[in-house]
């Protein structure tokens, strides 16, 4: 039985599980904004392109610390999953713009996607203050 499936099995994950699947999402979302560039007006262009861009950082980022020798015993420990525990990847989805979307659409969805990036900021520290301070 893989280490993976036991730690399923045991109610439990590790870090570097959880940091996979945020890395996953962030992919995803690159290149929803990667294949949206060419498809949205040349007005807003540049803000899809600073988006693609700002989520590329994103996985950078992650991948420097997943693959980072002073995080790597955090990336091993062990935590409980929640028993609501669903599969978080199962449940991104992108927005279906066309092939021709409007700005109006667009903008729509820019200020959503705004108020992610707000929430992963807000994740991104609680994630800092434990691995560098041992604790919340």
């Amino acid at each position: 039985m893989s280490e993976a499936n036991k730690s399923k099995l045991s109610g439990k994950t590790t870090l570097r599980e959880i940091f996979e699947t945020a890395t996953g999402f962030e992919r995803v979302a690159h290149q929803f904004y990667a294949d949206l560039v060419p498809k949205v007006s040349k007005n807003l262009r540049y803000l899809v392109e600073e988006l693609a861009e700002e989520e590329q950082g994103h996985i950078d980022l992650f991948s420097g610390l997943a693959n980072n020798p002073e995080v790597e015993a955090v990336m091993a420990r062990e935590i409980a999953r929640p028993v609501a525990d669903g599969k978080f990847s199962d449940c991104v989805q992108v927005p279906d713009l066309g092939e021709n979307p409007d700005d109006q659409e667009v903008l729509h969805f820019l200020f959503l996607a705004n108020e992610e990036t707000k929430h992963k900021a807000e994740l991104e520290a609680i994630y800092y203050k434990i691995v560098h301070s041992g604790g919340v």
